[in-house]
């Protein structure tokens, strides 16, 4: 039977009355239970109250659960069933699951185990669990009544969240003598049921429903989703510096818009909130979706330093662990720290275990004797333990390495360490249905814990609130702007348990089992916004990239705003703190295109300083001068520069055995073979990658060998030679992949490549793409009369280049000057020679961003504040 009403102002006056009256609100959700309670202290205080009782408010599910710890205190604990924990009932779901003959053809048994769940749940919230298996239904509900009857067994006289209120209701416990149901829309036949067994014990239930405000609605259209939430935002500003209280946002994806809906009301907020050395200050809003707690940095770093401990892990976890504030002794040696994780780029692997990483640790003492002490605790790690001996031992590995680190926490890391603490409690309490299991099934659990606990530090109360759909029911504001209101995401569609027979769903009345009780539930939440605030914004994008959006059919009974009274919405967008700084004008320019001149004549980087200076002289400038370059990532085998290094090194030692082509005849394998081993073990591979690395160097070796028998006779003069090479008044140092001297005493220049994309005309033009070898051929001694690129390329090995005389080397092109050819040559190297010997740096790719595509100083050059990426498109396309 329905409850009997009370009017929110009666209610909030009994509760005035303090503890002695007796009175309990219980609502949906804890957002409500806050909301309530603050308004009640409000009240309190503007009665003129300093001190007062605090108000008995709290979510249904909490009411319940309070209930049965009272009854752990009475007469009857001894005869009460244990409840079990949301992880203890998920580990019950997870076995029952994978020893079912379905659950073995599951992709993710733990995800169905989650859905079970909530099947589960849903099941006895609306009275249909006894029915199960009754009704015709598919595979998965089906399946799930097997799971649910042996759940059942394997729970035992244990009770779960799902079936507590019924126990509750029949408990002798502590209960009130007013119990009030608050802003519940829906309430469940359980919720009813254990209501109505409350008042037959005596109690006094009551409902209240939070009153209706005469608001105006009107409907307000929007280019995209993202400037819908811009305006949004500004128009809460507005609303705030206006002097409302409580400003609410409903968001219907909040979810997946979160980290944006965080950056756009924090811009609009106050819009230099991100900018180096700003005070960090609380906001003045308040999201109601928090994000996994594994994401947040000081529980993800101790998620790695237990993985780090048991196994090797890919060099990104390492690194980051390394830099961690959160290890002991980070503060300290926070440089050193930075300096070791770069040079361990360069050495090692892309996975790597604890021993390893200890290793190389030497500059760094406070970090290698953290992690000596996490090594010395990993010890027992292979053997099987209880989840509460795993707490333990998890808990005493993050005290090996100084978790969570030197410097004091502020608020959110110290609200994330509680809260990673209580789910090791919570993986300690497995031990009641779990047996022992292997540390990476104990960590497993945890990560999983980790990474489904939705969690958001506690904050000051914030005037604006953003807010799901379901969080705002029943909620009230001051004023109220709904968006994403689409044809597509409202009403939203049904939503049936896949677990449970959708034809039962109907029959119990579940709002999301059919369309008509879905739009119905759709409905009453877009009444009660209507009647949540006096001003009320409903709003929609008209598209979404390119396609057109209409607004939903529950919103045509509201004005759009050019309907509407003029400033019915009112935003208060701010500009972009760029475009603030932008429109002061306050600008200097500065010639940055020119730095001081090369001092001496010299530099490092060998022909790559005019290989850069080419493709850009700010590059050249950066890389040469400023030693500017990118951290380096270690892959998993050799990279693309180690596979060079491979190839270079087989050449050499290929050719310091044959010496020429005299010894071309005969078989070659065994030096083949010997050639392959010296050049992996030069680079240092071992085990898998050095076979797989020698097999593929043999193969190429035996077809290059094979181009260069069709050759005529020649001798090898040079392999792997350093020199110095002099252009203009630049000196640089380089190294000659091989020379050979030809039957009429000149010489040939050969460069190993491996490039898709070569061709000789990289050397050719202004600003050549490729001026290695030109270089390596003016600066020689030798009478160098051709050069050329080997392409060293499975399924395309030739030699390609310009030569004097017509079959110098197959496949060179004869130049009918060769003069000529050097002249133009030397005109180009030594311009670019004395462009960097000059200090020009200007940012002048030679392509436009085709030249940036593969660089990676763009931060440093800025180049996209000069160029439009759009107008290099535009000009690829002429």
């Amino acid at each position: 039977m329905p409850l009997a009403p009370i009017d929110k102002a009666d209610l909030l006056s009994r509760l005035a009355e303090g503890h002695a009256a007796g009175v309990t609100v219980v609502t949906p959700n804890r957002r409500l239970a806050a909301e309530l309670a603050r308004e009640f202290d409000e009240r309190q205080i503007a009665s003129g109250l300093a001190v007062w009782e605090d108000a008995d408010i709290l979510p249904f599910g909490a009411f319940v659960a309070r209930l049965y710890e009272d009854a752990l205190y009475s007469e009857r604990a001894g005869e009460l069933p244990m409840l079990l924990t949301p992880a203890q009932e998920r580990h019950l779901w997870e076995e029952t699951i994978a020893a079912s003959e379905a659950g073995g053809a599951l992709a993710s048994p733990g995800e169905a185990a989650a859905r079970a769940m909530q099947a589960w749940r849903l099941a006895h919230a609306w009275r249909i669990a006894g029915a199960l298996g009754k009704f015709a239904a598919g595979d998965d509900a089906r399946a799930f009544a097997a799971w649910a009857r042996e759940y059942e067994k394997r729970a035992g006289a244990n009770i779960d969240s799902a079936r507590l209120p019924d126990l509750a209701a029949t408990l002798d416990a502590k209960k009130p003598k007013l119990l009030v149901a608050y802003a519940f829309d829906i309430l469940p036949p359980q919720t009813q049921e254990f209501f109505e067994a409350c008042g037959k014990t005596g109690i006094e239930v009551r409902r209240c429903d939070p009153p209706l405000t005469e608001g105006k609605a009107v409907r307000a259209a929007f280019k995209s989703a993202r400037e819908e939430l811009e305006e949004a935002a500004g128009w809460a500003r507005a609303r705030l510096e206006a002097g409302a209280k409580r400003i609410g946002v409903v968001v219907p994806d909040l979810q997946r818009r979160r980290s944006e809906a965080v950056r756009v009301f924090s811009r609009a907020m106050r819009p230099g909130w991100n900018l180096p050395g700003a005070k960090r200050e609380p906001m003045p809003f308040n999201l109601s979706l928090g994000e996994p707690l594994a994401a947040y940095p000081l529980v993800r770093a101790a998620l790695g330093i237990l993985e780090l401990a048991a196994r090797e892990v890919d060099f990104a976890l390492a690194s980051g662990l390394v830099r961690s504030p959160f290890l002991g002794g980070a503060e300290s040696e926070m440089a050193q720290r930075a300096r070791l994780d770069a040079a361990l780029r360069e050495k090692l692997d892309a996975r790597i275990p604890l021993a390893k990483l200890i290793g190389f640790t030497e500059a760094c003492p406070q970090l290698r004797r953290r992690l000596e002490a996490l090594f010395a605790c990993a010890k027992d790690l292979q053997r099987e333990h209880t989840p509460h001996e795993w707490g333990r031992h998890f808990t005493a590995l993050l005290e090996a390495a100084g978790f969570p680190g030197e410097r004091a926490l502020d608020s959110d890391e110290f609200q994330a360490r509680a809260k990673l603490n209580e789910l090791l409690g919570e993986l300690a309490r497995l031990e009641r249905v779990a047996g022992k299991m292997s540390f990476h099934q104990a960590l497993a659990k945890l990560r999983r814990l980790c990474e489904e606990t939705l969690f958001q530090p506690e904050t000051p109360d914030a005037p604006i609130q953003v807010l799901g759909v379901l969080e705002s029911a029943g909620l009230r504001f001051d004023c109220l702007w709904v968006s994403g209101m689409t044809e597509e995401a409202w009403p939203l569609p049904a939503r049936p348990n896949p677990f449970l027979p959708i034809a039962l769903q109907k029959k119990a009345g579940i709002p999301e089992a059919s369309a008509e009780t879905s739009l119905a539930l759709d409905k009453r939440l877009t009444e009660g916004w209507l009647g949540a605030a006096k001003e009320v914004v409903f709003s929609f994008s008209r598209m979404e990239k390119d396609r057109e959006l209409a607004p939903s059919p529950l919103l045509f009974a509201f004005p759009s705003i050019s309907t509407a009274p003029q400033g019915a919405v009112e935003t208060l967008r701010r500009p972009h703190y760029r475009d603030l700084i932008f429109e002061v004008r306050r600008l200097e320019s500065v010639a940055d295109g020119a730095a001081p001149a090369l001092a001496g004549g010299k530099a490092r980087g060998g022909s790559r300083v005019l290989t850069d200076q080419s493709a850009c002289p700010f590059r050249a400038f950066a890389r040469h001068r400023l030693g500017a370059r990118a951290l380096e990532a270690p892959e998993a085998g050799p990279d693309a520069l180690d596979r060079g290094r491979l190839l270079h090194e087989l050449m050499k030692e290929i050719w310091t055995e044959l010496k020429g082509s005299s010894a071309l005849s005969g078989d070659l394998s065994p030096i083949i073979e010997r050639s392959a081993a010296r050049a992996v073990k030069e680079l240092g591979l071992e085990g898998r990658f050095a076979a797989l690395e020698r097999e593929r160097l043999a193969k190429l070796a035996r077809d290059w060998l094979e181009v260069e028998r069709k050759r005529g006779k020649f001798e090898v003069a040079a392999l792997e030679e350093r020199r110095t090479l002099a252009i203009g008044t630049l000196e640089l140092s380089g190294r000659i992949d091989r020379m050979d001297r030809l039957p009429d005493g000149t010489h040939a220049l050969i460069d190993y490549k491996t490039s898709r994309n070569l061709t000789p005309r990289q050397w050719m033009g202004e600003r050549p793409e490729d001026p290695q070898l030109p270089l390596y051929a003016l600066s020689a001694k030798e009478n160098v009369t051709a050069v050329a690129f080997a392409k060293l390329r499975a399924g395309d090995m030739r030699y390609m280049g310009y030569s004097r005389e017509e079959g110098a080397l197959p496949g060179l092109t004869r130049y009918d000057s060769w003069e000529t050819l050097l002249a133009g040559w030397k005109k180009e190297l030594e311009s670019l020679a004395q462009g960097f010997s000059s200090g020009d740096a200007r940012v002048d790719p030679r392509d436009g961003l085709k030249t940036c595509r593969h660089c990676d100083l763009h931060t440093l050059c800025r180049v996209h504040e000069r160029l439009s990426a759009l107008a290099d498109e535009e000009g690829e396309g002429e």
